[in-house]
């Protein structure tokens, strides 16, 4: 496992600038080991929702977990707080925009690759690992 940290900075999109620095560094596989920050619109696809939902006004990212790869495989979910401690969370999208900060580590898996293929269960693509080539 290799490490990685990045800082964004305000008005970054979340999950636009976390991929393209996974696709700048040439990550075929990670993982989200944390990410504190702050938000002032969180998009996220609820549970069983087919579009977006947009929240705005101050949010603290609480949690922010998945699977990065530069070729397609990640799958993201966050949660946030607003002020009163509510809390909501559901896959990150773009359009999550950061406010103060949000500073994230990430870990490399350079023996692994992720892809995503449709699963005839249900009809989503799902993870794929694979060693790398």
């Amino acid at each position: 496992m290799q490490a990685h940290a990045l800082r964004l900075r305000p008005g970054d999109d979340l999950r636009e600038a976390l991929l393209a620095y996974v696709t700048q560094h040439h990550l075929g596989a990670g993982a989200v080991l944390t990410c504190v920050g702050s938000l002032t619109v969180a998009t996220l696809r609820l549970a069983n929702q087919e579009g977006p939902t947009e929240y705005r006004g101050h949010f603290e990212i609480v949690s922010l977990v998945g699977t990065v790869s530069a070729t397609g495989g990640s799958h993201l979910h966050l949660s946030v707080a607003d002020s009163t401690g509510r809390t909501l969370g559901g896959h990150l999208l773009a359009g999550c925009r950061v406010y103060t900060t949000a500073e994230i580590v990430l870990a490399a898996l350079p023996n692994l690759e992720f892809t995503r293929e449709t699963d005839p269960t249900f009809g989503y693509k799902e993870l794929v690992v694979k060693p790398k080539k």
